[in-house]
């Protein structure tokens, strides 16, 4: 969110990005006071968790503000992540309240020539009046996450990540877009962090594919998870194996890659060719166009469908499904679904090491039919 004023000595900037915060206020330190020397830079730290010593803060600031700058110059006081002005103990005590109202109605009065403040808190409480004061008062930056609209996912954040992407003036393929949406999240300072990598690597003119996103943005668990979802739609069994074993590698139990990944998308899989295949449906040219598509369907054959949080159907992660469902038969899809059914037996009975049920279910599922067939008998 840009700055509100351009001529106040008071700045402030906050957030609920802890990274996003503690950069910004970092830059603007170095552009209000370039060059500072002890004189006319004074920092003081605000991360205290105490009512006295928050109280203790405020008045340093106070008297620091107060206090001319050396030989005539200028001079910024820094008061540096404020934890006082949160939702927390310290930040709720009448005591620590008190002190900010004595606080703002210090700056309220002025401050004297050649003085300025910069105060930068994460996570503040919005409710509070001395908040409300703070951003009347101040130059202020709000440096929050996005937030996902009520049963929002995954939908919103390729939007959104699409968005940043478009900003920094980057090519992208939408499967590459994907998987940076999985690996990233909705982290505004690790994104900005891993196109700078990606710009670097590539060059801007370069249009980022799906491999140059795997090689350069580390994976997580998350990422990792829907990377096999990936793989599996694209039917691409060596990448498969691979986050399979990249999975195990990293500690994880082959019962939650089954249910977190593979039966999941198996099971979108089939719902989504049995839909298209019923009703002589096409498969949608985008994942957003599958909306519209079963929209047009009777209740009786909806009701069944995967869900968001808020009850209403996942119809982008269906369309995904669909499209990909293409590369498959109804009938590999049904076998590969009864496969998982069995693979998640042998693996809570112990009927067969992590690495060997999951391997053999995927060489079945995504292999050829004859190796398809072999595994269900």
């Amino acid at each position: 969110m840009p700055a509100k004023k351009s001529t106040t000595p008071i700045h402030f900037v906050t957030g609920n990005d802890d990274a996003e915060v503690k950069r910004v206020a970092s830059e603007l330190s170095k552009k209000l006071a370039p060059d500072a020397d002890a004189f006319g830079l004074e920092i003081i730290d605000g991360a205290v968790e105490t009512v006295d010593a928050a109280v203790s803060r405020l008045r340093q600031t106070m008297d620091a503000l107060a206090t001319l700058p050396f030989l005539g110059g200028t001079k910024l006081v820094w008061l540096k992540s404020a934890a006082f002005l949160s939702d927390s103990v310290s930040g709720s005590s009448e005591k620590t309240l008190t002190e900010l109202d004595s606080f703002c109605g210090f700056l309220e009065s002025g401050l004297p020539d050649g003085v300025s403040l910069l105060l930068s808190a994460i996570k503040p409480d919005k409710r509070r009046a001395a908040y409300k004061r703070l951003s009347k008062l101040a130059d202020t930056t709000v440096c929050d996450k996005p937030e996902l609209s009520f049963g929002g996912g995954e939908e919103e954040i390729i939007d959104w990540t699409a968005r940043e992407v478009r900003n920094r003036g980057l090519k992208i393929t939408p499967k590459a877009l994907e998987v940076l949406s999985s690996r990233v999240g909705m982290e505004p300072g690790r994104l900005r962090t891993e196109l700078d990598k990606l710009e670097t690597a590539l060059g801007a003119s370069c249009e980022i594919g799906p491999d140059d996103v795997r090689n350069l943005v580390a994976a997580t668990r998350q990422s990792g998870i829907f990377d096999l979802s990936g793989a599996i739609q694209s039917r691409d069994l060596q990448l498969a194996l691979a986050t399979l074993d990249q999975l195990l590698s990293q500690g994880e139990k082959g019962i939650g890659i089954l249910l977190a990944s593979i039966v999941t998308t198996v099971r979108n899989l089939l719902v989504a060719k049995s839909l298209l295949e019923k009703h002589r449906l096409r498969a949608p040219d985008t994942p957003n166009a599958f909306a519209a598509i079963v929209s047009r369907l009777p209740d009786s054959e909806t009701e069944h469908l995967p869900r968001k949080k808020d009850g209403t159907i996942n119809s982008y992660g269906l369309g995904i499904a669909a499209r990909a469902s293409m590369r498959y038969s109804l009938e590999e899809l049904q076998r590969g679904f009864k496969a998982c059914a069995e693979a998640n037996f042998l693996l809570i009975t112990s009927g067969g090491s992590d690495d060997v049920v999951l391997t053999k279910l995927l060489v079945g599922l995504m292999g050829s039919k004859a190796a398809n067939s072999e595994f269900s008998e």
